[in-house]
């Protein structure tokens, strides 16, 4: 259901809600106050700053304390993705105890939402908020305030596709027919278009000859050449999210580049291929919580396809009772019919040091669930080993 539905005298809408595009509306509009979220994803390689909450949890800290360890993890974890300017410039805001007046509270994608205010500040506005990020948060507080409490973070990583693919070609080899993608915060929508990219893998070459869009990246365990010969069929090409970006706006793209770390050249790029991929025929985005829709939308299914629910990163966003709850409806639904699953796994980086998120693959009731891989945070790297 909307959440904006939830809420007293809120006019009712239908339970399966589009977004709509640019004739209907020409806005992403924020997060109604309150609402749970069903799905985003976290910055690469950022660890997750507690079980039982976020970075605010402990009591014993105050607000400041909490919001400069947060913003010491996410300067660590741009640095080790590559990103300099995005480290100097959190490892800056650690130390500036205005920035805590902009947050209600500390999440821990809560640099990252500041990030996203500042780079969408440099695209609208012209603003060069890099060099003197400090004076900016002051100039511009009273927005950045709006910015970070409206918008959730989103990293719409076309890369991941380089690691997903494997994962798509197992299930179209094993389920023998078209496959019905169904992706579970898919914040625009970019990686339900896998097959309209191309890709380079050390055994060999996938996808169109003429792709706008080609991944290639580090193969740590490669990717096997009769396994790049299987081809998929993709039929429907259908997401959900609490809040989809519409990038046939022009406001919709803004909002996601923000997001691109802004020295990451070759991620904006690529970023910008994908888009114009995508308005050239762009798939079903219906605005709602994947929890609570996901059972009417299995139930819909074709029987001629084969479903294949996945997601990349959007369960993190997940407490452990609404995880199992996406599980237990997963494995229900595959009593009727058979049913694939690809996820990007939860991951710290604390645990097994340096080796990833886990890609898990199933196809129930037949296979269970199997890690076939090892994978970037961002897709920059694979280790498959099948």
């Amino acid at each position: 259901m909307d959440h904006a539905d939830q809420r007293g005298g809120a006019r009712k809408r239908p339970l399966l809600q589009p977004v709509r595009r640019r004739d209907e509306e020409g806005e992403h509009r924020p997060r109604p106050e309150g609402a749970r979220r069903a799905g985003r994803e976290r910055p690469a390689g950022v660890r997750r700053a507690r079980r039982a909450g976020e970075v605010g949890a402990r009591t014993s800290l105050s607000l400041r304390e909490d919001l400069a360890e947060a913003f010491l993890r996410q300067a660590d974890a741009c640095e080790k993705s590559g990103s300099r300017l995005y480290a100097e410039v959190c490892r800056r805001l650690a130390e500036d105890s205005s920035v805590g007046e902009i947050v209600g509270d500390v999440r821990w994608d809560m640099p990252i939402r500041i990030l996203g205010g500042l780079h969408y500040l440099a695209l609208s506005d012209g603003i060069d908020p890099w060099f003197a990020p400090h004076e900016v948060v002051a100039q511009h507080r009273d927005w950045l305030e709006r910015f970070v409490a409206e918008h959730d973070v989103q990293t719409n990583e076309v890369q991941r596709c380089f690691a997903l693919l494997p994962a798509f070609l197992e299930l179209a080899r094993a389920g023998g027919r078209r496959l019905d993608l169904l992706e579970l915060g898919p914040s625009a929508g970019l990686n339900l278009l896998f097959d309209r990219y191309g890709y380079r893998y050390r055994n060999g070459i996938w996808g169109p000859a003429d792709a706008a869009v080609v991944l290639a990246g580090e193969e740590r365990g490669a990717v096997p050449g009769q396994l790049l010969a299987v081809e998929a069929d993709i039929g429907r090409r259908q997401g959900v999210d609490l809040n989809p970006v519409d990038v046939t706006t022009d406001e919709g793209v803004r909002l996601l580049t923000s997001f691109v770390w802004a020295d990451q050249w070759h991620r904006l790029e690529r970023l910008r291929r994908a888009i114009a991929v995508l308005r050239a025929d762009p798939p079903e985005l219906i605005r709602g919580d994947y929890v609570e829709l996901l059972p009417q939308l299995l139930a819909d299914r074709d029987p001629d396809g084969l479903t294949v629910v996945f997601q990349t990163a959007s369960t993190l966003y997940l407490d452990r009772e609404r995880y199992d709850q996406v599980r237990t409806t997963l494995r229900d639904a595959a009593r009727a019919a058979p049913l694939g699953w690809i996820s990007m796994q939860r991951w710290d980086e604390e645990d097994e040091a340096g080796d990833g998120p886990p890609l898990e693959v199933a196809l129930w009731p037949e296979r269970d669930v199997r890690v076939v891989a090892r994978m970037g945070p961002h897709g920059e790297w694979l280790d498959y080993f099948g």
